[in-house]
């Protein structure tokens, strides 16, 4: 199976190495492309969520008093993803907490990230900008639900990646975007970007 795993956390900063935690985490698997299953929980890390966080994800205090513990989320996270590469817009945050916290669980995170962040700005240099809610806008792409939630997010990453794919194909002549090439594309030079397409599209004819 051609398994890809849409990935976001809601945390209650931005460093785990700063005693920072996740509050709650939510993955969609694709399949070839299609949305096959979905996986959300909020997560009880033992910290308290500081006023601004509440006030920015609507994530509380109360609400993750009742959920289950990190550790036990997280492992039923790790299963969900199995072997599939993971993928997120503005994957160097996610990878931190996704380590960090699979750490903490006692589990590995031996997964490469792809980041939709980094793919739209060497694709995309026109957007506005290139949050996640801009591009969703840019690619008249469907909001699906509350922004800084982390399903919605993951949901409309899901959306950005599978545009990006589209584009790959139709506007630079690859006709299979797989996971190697998002890789070696989120590294690239936005100056490299045109000669990495052609490569690959010949690379690609060849089989």
């Amino acid at each position: 199976m051609n398994l890809t795993a849409v990935i976001d956390f809601e945390t209650t900063g931005i460093s785990p190495g700063g005693g920072d935690r996740a509050t709650e985490v939510a993955i969609v698997l694709l399949e070839s492309g299609t949305v096959v299953d979905r996986f959300q929980s909020l997560m009880n890390a033992g910290v308290r969520i500081p006023s601004f966080i509440t006030q920015l994800t609507g994530i509380s205090n109360a609400m993750v008093a009742g959920a289950p513990a990190a550790a036990e989320v997280m492992r039923e996270a790790s299963r969900f993803v199995g072997n599939a590469p993971l993928v997120a817009h503005n994957a160097a945050f996610d990878r931190r907490f996704w380590q960090a916290e699979l750490a903490q669980a006692g589990l590995a995170a031996p997964q490469p990230f792809i980041c939709t962040l980094l793919l739209s700005r060497r694709l995309y240099p026109q957007a506005p900008n290139h949050k996640l809610g801009s591009l969703v806008d840019f690619h008249r792409l469907p909001r699906t639900g509350q922004a800084h939630r982390a399903l919605a997010d993951a949901e409309m990453a899901a959306e950005l990646l599978g545009q990006i794919r589209h584009d790959l194909q139709h506007r630079h002549g690859v006709a299979r975007p797989d996971h190697a090439l998002l890789m070696a594309l989120q590294r690239c030079a936005k100056s490299a970007v045109g000669t990495l397409m052609a490569r690959h599209a010949k690379t690609q004819a060849c089989y």
